[in-house]
């Protein structure tokens, strides 16, 4: 765990911290045993924005007006802080280029969405992987002193290493029994990142995602994971596990299949977009 805490007076403006992380992009030099920040970033006191959680459901497709937080809102109420540690200096792994490939999530309890939270951000460490260098970061959140939320989130930053690792040998799973077909729109990727903050170019436009290798414009990851849990539905305990298999293209169509507490995102020839497991705790 991180050994410093740095307690801050708000939550940090995400564009400028973009900019200097691409900025800074090309001086990194990621490696699993480079050193990474050491801080953990606090920010006590936070109410949430109703107006801005009321977009975030509606794009999502979790029901307007409970007095409660989606379970995967406390990602975006800590993404800025994140985005800090991650566009600095001291983080080793070029923030352009980076890809969020998995995140757990655990929910405690309920959480209503008129509470007062804290919020704290920190990087776990690094570790080497068989395309580079992955990176978690753990966001807390606290209410009344007393953990309600928690999760971590790995980044990949893609490199040559010297002794790739082997591939995981994975579970093969059977393709889910599909549950609905969804048509994307062009302007998902512009609506979530009007609502989360989160305006990496590769989301918003074609001629932008295509500086950065994709044809289209592709749908944010942390977008596919909470659809699929507003569609599922998820208990007030609850332990979620996704992996992001392969972008979404926009527009495009997806399946959602799912049985039981597993769910997945297939697109055509049942190329799997995302992986999930849900259950109570």
């Amino acid at each position: 765990m991180a050994d410093a805490a740095l307690v801050l007076t708000g939550s940090p403006a995400l564009a400028p911290l973009l900019a200097r992380g691409a900025l800074l992009s090309p001086f990194k030099r990621p490696a699993a045993d480079a050193e990474f920040p050491r801080v953990r970033l606090v920010l006590p006191a936070l109410r949430v924005d109703l107006a801005r959680l009321a977009a975030y459901e509606r794009v999502c497709g979790f029901p307007t007006g409970d007095d409660a937080l989606p379970p995967t809102y406390p990602h975006v109420l800590g993404f800025p802080l994140a985005m800090r540690l991650m566009s600095g200096r001291d983080f080793p792994l070029p923030l352009l280029g980076l890809v969020h490939t998995s995140i757990t999530i655990t929910r405690h309890r309920a959480m209503p969405a008129t509470g007062t939270y804290e919020l704290t951000v920190y990087v776990e460490g690094l570790a080497p992987h068989r395309r580079g260098t992955e990176a978690t970061v753990v966001t807390e959140v606290r209410e009344g002193g007393d953990v309600a939320w928690e999760s971590r989130s790995t980044y990949l930053a893609r490199h040559r290493t010297r002794r790739p690792a082997e591939a995981p040998r994975e579970e093969v799973r059977k393709p889910l029994p599909a549950v609905a077909e969804w048509r994307l729109a062009e302007d998902v990727g512009r609506r979530y990142a009007a609502a989360s903050g989160d305006r990496n170019p590769i989301h918003l436009h074609p001629l932008t995602a295509r500086l950065f290798g994709f044809p289209r414009a592709i749908a944010h990851g942390m977008w596919t994971v909470a659809r699929c849990l507003a569609a599922h539905g998820t208990p007030d305990s609850c332990h979620v596990r996704a992996r992001f298999r392969a972008p979404v293209l926009l527009p495009g169509t997806v399946t959602y299949a799912a049985q039981d507490g597993r769910f997945e995102l297939r697109g055509r020839e049942d190329r799997l977009h995302l992986t999930g497991d849900l259950y109570s705790t």
